[in-house]
């Protein structure tokens, strides 16, 4: 009879693997909610960097040994990458972060689109997922029709999503989660509809990865990236293309470089530190859970973060929702979100709140956070939210201490 697997690692277990948690300010531990604009880092992702430098550094491809065993750390991050998108290797290519690559992505598939040719986008999403989009309005002619959100509940609207999509429709580009509001959006039902209106679906989960654990197959995806810097990896981004697509769109290269998927859809020297990097951060997500494989670890542990994360944002939702001038946004705990909560305190700016929560070593960050159009729909575009996510390595006690920190900023006020 198979034993029952092991509980994944305590906070405390997984904190001690992070030295930037040993950093105080003002007398007080740091408490990180800065999170959805990066997540601090593990010791084995360092490690991991370090050692691929002093050890195997050089270019790829040739007959020497730290070329080869260059090829070969490339070869095996690609493998760990795609357990942790459920893909397979030659569907995982690499790229400075999500935005350069959506750019590279976009180029590729223009060339292929005619003027008078539709892509919808919507108004949920960060603009790396809006821009690249936008420039084949100048550089090819397309169309672009924007699917609204809803700015009390903030959340798509399905309906309005579903009346931009029509016989011209050749993309679909959608964020898994919105690195503002925490929303979660089913891409899944996303992609059914384009993929019955004919059209592709791009996929941006760089704020989704670090909080569900992503399944190509299960969204039925065409195209979809992420940012390793989110997940407590380095700054390099994973562009997943099924195979067969990534194999035969015409994305710009030099012609002497790979011509076979995934290498013809990176551009130039890779950054293979990074590249070893983001394995090690997939690799110390799954050495938190438990099973047989490194996907099956994924799930475990990514099912437990998940619950750790609902019961912080319910708790941080309710506590800030309970002090008079706080007002937050998108959708409550109960509908499918990210650990990431969005607010504003009536009588302090967004900087001069995060500025005096550092003074209680709480990190929060302020602004529109590159999802402008999201901001702009929430009636906040003149002085934008504060945004505060919690991480695989946040603690009760430090949602508690954000929730004072905010109560002692609005009743000073």
């Amino acid at each position: 009879m198979k034993s029952a697997p092991e509980p994944i690692s305590s906070v405390e277990e997984i904190r001690a693997h992070i030295p930037a948690l040993q950093r105080t300010q003002g007398g007080h531990p740091v408490a990180y909610f800065d999170g959805p604009g990066g997540t601090q880092v593990p010791r084995a992702v360092v490690d991991a960097m370090s050692d691929y430098l002093l050890h195997h550094n050089a270019n790829t491809h040739w007959a020497f040994p730290t070329s080869e065993e260059t090829d070969a750390i490339i070869g095996d991050a690609r493998a760990v990458l795609a357990d942790f998108l459920n893909a397979a290797p030659g569907e995982i290519a690499f790229g400075a972060n999500m935005t350069t690559l959506t750019f590279h992505l976009a180029r590729a598939i223009g060339r292929g689109l005619r003027a008078g040719d539709e892509t919808v986008i919507t108004e949920l999403d960060h603009h790396a997922n809006v821009a690249p989009w936008r420039a084949l309005e100048i550089e090819r002619g397309i169309t672009i029709r924007l699917a609204r959100m809803i700015p009390e509940t903030g959340q798509l609207d399905w309906e309005h999503f579903a009346e931009q999509l029509n016989s011209r429709t050749k993309l679909v580009a959608i964020g898994a989660a919105s690195n503002a509001l925490g929303t979660i959006t089913d891409v899944r039902r996303a992609g059914e509809m384009a993929h019955a209106a004919g059209a592709q679906i791009f996929v941006d989960a760089v704020h989704y990865a670090p909080h569900q654990l992503v399944d190509v197959r299960a969204f039925d995806c065409d195209f979809l990236a992420c940012s390793a810097y989110k997940f407590y990896g380095p700054h390099i981004g994973i562009l997943y293309g099924r195979q067969e697509l990534l194999a035969g769109l015409d994305f710009p290269k030099l012609i002497p470089a790979p011509d076979t998927a995934p290498e013809r859809a990176e551009t130039g020297t890779q950054n293979h530190e990074g590249i070893a990097g983001a394995a090690a951060a997939v690799e110390f997500l799954a050495s938190l859970g438990a099973g047989d494989t490194r996907r099956e670890r994924l799930g475990s542990s990514f099912a437990e973060l998940h619950r750790r994360g609902s019961e912080l944002i319910t708790r941080l939702w309710e506590g800030l929702s309970e002090i008079n001038g706080v007002r937050t946004f998108g959708p409550p705990p109960h509908q499918p979100r990210t650990p990431t909560i969005a607010f504003t305190v009536e009588c302090a700016s967004v900087l001069e709140v995060c500025r005096q929560l550092v003074n209680r070593g709480v990190f929060a960050s302020d602004g529109h956070f590159y999802a402008m159009t999201v901001i702009e729909r929430l009636g906040q575009s003149q002085r934008g939210v504060v945004r505060a996510g919690c991480a695989c390595y946040t603690t009760a006690d430090e949602v508690e201490r954000l929730i004072a920190g905010v109560g002692e900023i609005a009743t000073a006020g």
